[in-house]
């Protein structure tokens, strides 16, 4: 039924101009406001993913996004300097470093990863591929 349907993904933000300014400015996305409101985030490959404005907006508590890179220090390094803020995690199975960067392959425990918000505290990630 959907074998042939180009799908897209989005999430809600309580604020569009403030996403815009981050995805577009902090993160370098190319981003337009369409006529109907919604903030779309043009991802490499040709697809498309939309915020809405949303009043109620509660942050998600997952993984919205993950921005695979070749270096996962560079990018944090390079991101810090734009102002983004790294989450930090110590806990048994999870710690992040004084970078915010969790080194998985290091320990077996999956990728080199780093997760940060944007300012609708919705959990955004860099990862080493």
């Amino acid at each position: 039924m959907f074998k042939n349907t180009k799908a897209f993904s989005g999430f809600s933000v309580d604020n569009i101009e403030k996403a815009q300014q981050f995805y577009g400015q902090t993160l370098q996305l190319d981003v337009t406001v369409n006529s109907m409101g919604l903030l779309e985030l043009k991802i490499n490959g040709g697809t498309t993913i939309i915020a809405y404005p949303k009043p109620n907006h509660t942050p998600a508590t997952f993984t919205i996004l993950n921005f695979p890179v070749g270096n996962i220090e560079k990018a944090v390094d390079e991101l810090r300097k734009l102002g983004v803020v790294f989450e930090q995690y110590d806990m048994k199975d999870l710690k992040t470093d004084a970078k915010g960067i969790a080194w998985g392959k290091k320990y077996g425990k999956g990728p080199n990863i780093a997760w940060f918000k944007d300012p609708a505290g919705n959990i955004l990630s860099v990862l080493e591929g």
